[in-house]
């Protein structure tokens, strides 16, 4: 059976002044009053509401700006490939009851942003963790999203994937609509044949190594590269894969 508090207010300043006439963050400090109290009788004073706050700024400030500063620390730590840090603010993150999907939603983001193509493995992994944590919940989810952090911030880095798409949206955005090469066009009916839809195409897979040089782009923007591989291990491996295919025709 639930206990009944009684609660009396002395002093309005405080109250007043730190929810800004947000009733949620009014009731938020009346929460956090109450949860912190020892005693059944609670009088509510300007002392200690700035006090509850300053011992309990994130929780009170959950979906404000200190909200967004962790998670902003949390990411780019692990962007700096720094375990540590990446964990403390994590650490912080859990202690305060963030959502376990908001956390591990982020780092599905910078897996693919941040990680890329230097480890596909590490979109995999944040995948499954934003799986996990969805089946799972407290107090075992931040187990797996320690896990997650820890192995994306050990992860090298490359941002490739991600500068690659914002430079092909920039030319979609700057060229417009350009027309589909003929030999591309799908030629589902006889008419379309006849206006040499999909004529000339080559079929990569009937060719040695599985390659055929042909032209993919519109003519307008024929040779352009939007992917460039950065310097590490894997990606090096794809710079000289894409060097030997497509020799000197995007620079690789």
């Amino acid at each position: 059976m639930l206990k009944t508090k009684e609660i009396k207010i002395t002093d309005y300043d405080a109250l007043i002044r730190s929810s800004g006439g947000d009733a949620r963050k009014l009731l938020n400090i009346l929460e956090l009053i109450v949860s912190n109290s020892k005693t059944d009788k609670i009088e509510i004073t300007n002392k200690n509401v700035t006090d509850v706050i300053n011992e309990n700024i994130l929780m009170y400030d959950k979906n404000g700006e200190m909200h967004y500063d962790i998670i902003s620390a949390f990411i780019k730590s692990i962007r700096g490939s720094d375990p540590n840090a990446a964990v403390y603010w994590l650490a912080r993150m859990i202690a305060t009851g963030e959502d376990v999907k908001f956390i591990a939603r982020r780092m599905v983001i910078l897996a693919a942003e941040d990680i890329g193509l230097s480890n596909p493995n590490a979109l995999l992994l944040a995948n499954a963790c934003f799986d996990a944590v969805n089946k799972i919940g407290h107090p075992e989810a931040r187990i797996i999203l320690s896990e997650t952090a820890i192995y994306l911030a050990t992860c090298s880095k490359s941002n490739s994937s991600y500068l690659a798409i914002d430079a092909a949206l920039g030319i979609v955005e700057k060229t417009g609509n350009l027309p589909v090469p003929l030999h591309l066009r799908n030629a589902p009916t006889k008419l379309m044949k006849e206006l040499n839809y999909g004529k000339d195409y080559k079929y990569a897979h009937s060719y040695s190594d599985n390659f055929i040089d042909q032209e993919f782009l519109p003519e307008k923007i024929k040779n352009h590269k939007f992917y460039d591989p950065q310097n590490n291990i894997k990606e090096i491996e794809l710079r000289s894969l894409l060097n030997k295919l497509w020799k000197e025709k995007y620079g690789y």
